[in-house]
């Protein structure tokens, strides 16, 4: 028989190879969810962010139950929150993260899918705890420890042989969280109680946001930088008009390690303060410097007009809701009214904010898409920012429950939208056809393509 032509033979393989890769189950690493770490990962925290804050809604309009937890549930909802919905979304940014970072290959996804794993023993565990006190809160702490202690052990060898170590933050910052998650369940199996250490917990997680967008901000400010005068030199040049020579946006966006570093430091004096005397003047007092800390370290991304473009703005609210929760937490605690507000911009705000914002970045980015011109993002960042507010204004205005419903119901539009936009990319094939963790490759075919929401049916 004569030899089949080169074309022949590749549409055949093609064909061959099709059923294989569609046949597979999603719990199966040969599926498209396994393809990079951050796909999984990325949908347990937007699945999680509505299904959790879906269920604290109903408990808050119409006393529909929560699981019976150690500390009751507002344990639960601080607990999910923080352990649930944030966990898996840091992980799968740091599990993208880092090999981008340090130049190093992607992770495996075998890793990954026992990452998966725990957190989901994690959920159950502690959510049968009120039946079975003793063994599901042990079951549960070995979960959430054994997953930090996976993901340290997967990071930290890649980070530490990184030219001058210059990202071992991550590592040291995701053992201090390892360490609050230790406390809280030591606390909770002895019966004492222990929503310190979920505040502890969000203090390390504060440090983790100004750790991870002094990364990010660096491409998105300086790109929207390159943008802006892009348009500048094409309106230059059509229009040969010398007063856009005076429009020129020539600085450059840099994340400066003093800025940053006094930032931190405020937030784990006030974080350690407050673990140590909940409500004291000092803790106050600590609270504002970390607002001025995070303030100051603001004025690093005033670069002017590309600013105000959709990606960097979003990623400076996030820093703002920072701010403003610690200026809130500090005068409530001088002045004696309830702190929960400043609280809840902090947990609502700048982390609700910061993971919306980073899921759509890296989960576009890193599936070979094209994050920009998409206006469901910004949709869905200005319902977490109301949400956010919602929250704070719930404890000024006398009408805890039905504003917190309200703010509950926002947040689950903004994460269930995203996941209506989003799992369909980690559900299916890179749509440029490339495997792993890339970021958006220069391919014709990409930019005529039809909506960048979906990869096709077929590859």
């Amino acid at each position: 028989m004569p030899a089949a032509s080169p074309n022949v033979s590749s549409a055949l393989l093609s064909q061959s190879a099709r059923p294989a890769r569609f046949s597979a189950r999603f719990w199966q690493l040969a599926h498209p969810l396994w393809l990079c770490p951050f796909r999984p990962m990325f949908a347990l925290a937007m699945l999680s962010g509505w299904g959790l804050m879906a269920a604290w809604g109903a408990f808050l309009f119409w006393g529909w139950p929560l699981p019976a937890v150690e500390g009751g549930p507002f344990v639960w909802h601080a607990h999910e929150l923080l352990l649930g919905f944030t966990l898996a979304a840091a992980a799968g940014f740091a599990l993208t993260g880092v090999p981008e970072f340090t130049d190093t290959p992607a992770f495996a996804a075998a890793p990954v899918r026992w990452l998966a794993g725990l957190w989901l023993a994690g959920r159950v565990a502690f959510w049968c705890s009120g039946w079975w006190p003793v063994a599901a809160l042990a079951a549960s702490a070995l979960a959430h420890l054994a997953f930090m202690a996976l993901l340290l052990a997967l990071l930290t060898p890649r980070l530490w042989r990184a030219p001058e170590r210059r990202h071992l933050s991550f590592a040291w910052t995701l053992a201090l969280m390892m360490a609050a998650t230790a406390g809280f369940y030591a606390d909770a199996l002895r019966g004492e109680p222990p929503m310190r250490w979920l505040h502890g917990l969000l203090g390390a997680l504060m440090v983790l946001i100004i750790v991870a967008m002094s990364r990010i901000s660096m491409s998105i400010v300086n790109a929207s930088i390159d943008d802006s005068e892009a348009a500048r030199r094409a309106v230059e040049s059509r229009q040969q008009d010398p007063e856009y020579e005076a429009t020129r946006e020539t600085r450059r966006y840099l994340a400066r390690p003093p800025r940053r570093n006094l930032a931190m430091l405020a937030i784990a004096l006030f974080t350690a303060a407050q673990w140590w005397e909940p409500g004291a003047r000092t803790s106050a007092w600590l609270a504002l410097a970390a607002a001025c800390a995070v303030l100051n370290l603001m004025g690093d991304w005033h670069v002017g007009r590309p600013l105000l473009r959709p990606w960097p703005l979003m990623l400076y609210a996030a820093y703002a809701f920072m701010a403003a929760g610690y200026a809130l937490t500090g005068v409530g605690l001088l002045t004696g009214l309830p702190p929960n507000a400043g609280l809840h911009l902090l947990t609502a705000g700048a982390l609700g904010l910061s993971v919306f914002v980073v899921m759509c970045i890296a989960g576009y980015t890193h599936s070979g898409l094209e994050k920009s011109g998409r206006p469901w993002v910004l949709a869905g960042a200005a319902l977490v920012a109301a949400s956010a507010v919602l929250r704070a204004c719930a404890y000024a205005l006398d009408a805890t429950a039905l504003l917190m419903g309200a703010a509950a119901l926002l947040w689950c539009a903004a994460f269930a939208l995203m996941s209506w936009r989003m799992l369909p990319v980690f559900w299916r094939p890179r749509a440029d056809g490339q495997g792993g963790c890339d970021g958006v490759l220069d391919a014709p075919q990409e930019a005529a393509s039809a909506p960048a929401d979906s990869a096709p049916a077929s590859p």
